[in-house]
């Protein structure tokens, strides 16, 4: 069951549906058919769809996520910023009580061509926090802080330059597997699309209208092409084929 609340800023959508059984051993099971993606969306055709994404994309990640993690929250809140102006984007991150948002405006929904990259975009998302990333990151960030002050005390740095010294070495922790983890998140996102019977291989081409990061040091994402790359291969290691 979903759950609908409006604002004048925020459209909220929570999820609330029974947990899937797990997986038969051998992999997954016969793939339930893929809507017809059909021609290119208008954007009130994306927007228009994006419930009915989610109704199908939200409980199967739900189900992996308590499938696979132990005492983590795995009840997803999805938010649409509706905000005129803001860039197309999507994010994950917790809430004051540790609950999993996952966030996405409106311009990003409005810019899909078809359902399998919206679907594709929330099982990323989902991914993220089924996978830890946000505590990995914090770990990182924090022993990068704590290395780097070590080193600036024993340098005779002063205070202040500890300090920036620590903030920097947070920055590069954080950033140090942040392409890592966006690979991984693509992978498990591939398998969230599959079993909600979307075309993660189609829907991971949202990929080709983005600005390519390329492969710059500390930079937060991984080239585009390798992203795509690896949802092929992740998609092909489930047993799947994309027809399109």
């Amino acid at each position: 069951m979903l759950r609908f609340a409006f604002a004048a800023v925020l459209l909220v959508l929570a999820g609330c549906a029974a947990p899937m059984g797990p997986q038969a051993t051998g992999g997954l099971p016969a793939f339930p058919s893929a809507p017809d993606p059909g021609p290119f969306l208008t954007e009130g055709d994306a927007q228009r769809a994006f419930p009915a994404v989610l109704a199908r994309v939200e409980p199967v990640a739900e189900a992996i996520c308590l499938e696979r993690t132990r005492g983590v929250p795995c009840d997803f809140q999805i938010t649409v910023d509706a905000r005129p102006g803001l860039d197309p984007n999507a994010f994950q991150t917790l809430d004051a009580q540790g609950r999993p948002v996952i966030g996405l405006t409106l311009s990003l929904i409005s810019s899909a061509r078809n359902v399998d990259e919206l679907a594709f975009v929330v099982g990323h998302e989902a991914a993220h926090h089924i996978l830890g990333h946000i505590p990995r990151q914090r770990e990182t960030a924090l022993t990068g802080a704590v290395l780097a002050g070590v080193l600036a005390q024993m340098g005779g740095a002063d205070e202040q330059t500890i300090r920036s010294v620590q903030q920097f070495g947070a920055n590069v922790g954080a950033r140090s597997y942040s392409k890592n983890f966006e690979l991984e998140a693509d992978g498990l996102g591939t398998e969230i699309a599959i079993r909600a019977g979307y075309d993660p291989v189609h829907g991971a081409q949202f990929f080709t209208r983005l600005p390519d990061p390329g492969d710059r040091f500390l930079g937060s994402h991984p080239p585009n092409a390798q992203r795509i790359a690896l949802v092929r291969r992740a998609a092909e290691s489930f047993g799947y084929v994309s027809t399109r």
